[in-house]
């Protein structure tokens, strides 16, 4: 039996690929239905007869967005999951397209400048934070070290919330310092504090809303406001809060940052980044930072992110949920003398957390009543579900115990023991009753 070429890839691919138009287009997403980085709506173009496409609008509910937005099954023969673009390179059928798409940015060329599958992951997060375009990085790191860099030169200004993730404290004092870039951190709870820390080089605030360990938050449209006033870009990392219960750029931030390895992903087999924000800001990062930087997203840990966002908001909710009963229980024990988590009723910036937050994620912090170092290893060590490890997001419940200096958290003194919880997916009876056996021995 005899079978044709086209009988074995099907009359779309043979034409993408032997056809006299793709000869004349070559690789080019924009005469794709809707693979774009950007937050473009769906094109308006009718598919050919027996294509099947599925719509999603801007405007759709934030479920729709994660299940839909950035999609077409037109380009993949209908397949309800994208394919993996696991490719370093893009060809071009002759010498004269290759030259006439070099440059071109809705061209395909090489996955460190732009990939089909990474699209979509970009696509979907910007219109979830409700920004123009997205970039993903090899890392979190990847993205707020990108992102800061593409606002700063020598000599240039950053001032910085006092309880920022580590690392990115680390980037600012240690590495940018290597370039006169300096840094002045603040508090940050008292917008006026933003603006006392301003010098006439001032070119970027920092700012983590929910930050790290301690859940202090920022007012994020007075700090914005101050900022837009001097010409200052604004740029807020939103991991522990999620796209679902907070969007930054809604309070006139330019640049929101996820460590996408956190809830974005959610199952802990990913390390990722993004950055999100306008469309022109965004694009200067792709060529620069993205490019040249090289922390590129791989294009399948961009499909896992793609499978981690559909499932984002039962996620969320299931966190929220048993985050907030353990923390109210925690709250309420003797073997516990503070716990940081704005979903507390008695937290001290309730009313900031009405404004900005539409919910709150699975991270809280508690302070054991008994502060001393084997107090908190005897805590650590009783816990069964809870492993021992520095991420979040996950599925998983995690601890992890870290000292900070008492003036971090108001109080006097040295070093003060707390412990970081995760609170993952599993029953939250048998997470009380995990950490409720723990605390017995305090």
């Amino acid at each position: 039996m005899v079978v044709s070429l086209l009988e074995v890839v099907g009359h779309e691919m043979y034409n993408r690929f032997f056809s006299p138009r793709y000869r004349e287009t070559g690789y080019n997403r924009s005469s794709s239905h809707n693979l774009r980085g950007d937050c473009s709506t769906m094109s308006n173009s009718v598919p050919d007869e027996g294509e099947v496409t599925i719509a999603a609008h801007r405007d759709a509910e934030f479920e729709t967005l994660c299940a839909h937005w950035g999609e077409d099954r037109a380009l993949y023969r209908g397949a309800v999951v994208p394919p993996i673009y696991q490719n370093s390179l893009f060809t071009y059928p002759d010498f004269n397209t290759r030259f006439e798409q070099l440059g071109n940015p809705d061209n395909y060329d090489y996955t460190r400048y732009s990939n089909p599958t990474t699209e979509i992951a970009e696509a979907k997060i910007a219109a979830l934070e409700g920004g123009e375009k997205a970039r993903c990085f090899g890392s979190g790191m990847g993205a707020i070290s990108g992102a800061i860099l593409s606002c700063v030169k020598a000599g240039d200004h950053v001032v910085c919330v006092d309880s920022i993730y580590g690392p990115t404290r680390l980037f600012l004092v240690n590495y940018l310092n290597r370039f006169q870039v300096e840094t002045t951190f603040v508090d940050g709870v008292d917008p006026l504090e933003w603006q006392s820390a301003c010098r006439p080089n001032t070119r970027v605030f920092m700012l983590e809303s929910p930050s790290s360990l301690i859940m202090r938050q920022q007012d994020l449209g007075a700090v914005a406001a101050i900022a837009r006033e001097r010409g200052i870009s604004t740029i807020c990392d939103n991991s522990w809060a999620s796209p679902l219960f907070q969007r930054p750029i809604e309070f006139g931030i330019d640049i929101v940052v996820h460590s996408a390895t956190k809830y974005l992903a959610g199952h802990s087999d990913i390390v990722a980044g993004v950055a999100v924000g306008r469309a022109d800001r965004l694009q200067r990062m792709v060529e620069q930072e993205g490019c040249l930087l090289g922390a590129v997203l791989d294009p399948f840990a961009a499909w896992l992110l793609i499978r981690g966002i559909r499932t984002l908001p039962i996620r969320m909710e299931r966190h929220e949920r048993s985050a907030r009963t353990i923390a109210t229980r925690l709250a309420e024990h003797p073997a516990v003398s503070r716990v940081f988590y704005p979903g507390l009723a008695q937290d001290s910036q309730g009313d900031l957390t009405r404004r900005q937050l539409r919910g709150c994620s699975g991270l809280l912090t508690i302070q054991l009543a008994d502060r001393r170092k084997q107090a908190m290893a005897t805590f650590v060590d009783r816990l069964k579900y809870f492993g021992i490890g520095c991420s979040w997001g996950g599925f998983e419940s995690l601890v992890v115990p870290v000292t900070v200096l008492a003036k971090r958290i108001d109080e006097v003194g040295g070093d003060v023991w707390l412990a970081r919880l995760h609170i993952g997916l599993e029953g939250v009876e048998d997470l009380w009753d995990d950490l409720a056996h723990a605390l017995a021995s305090n």
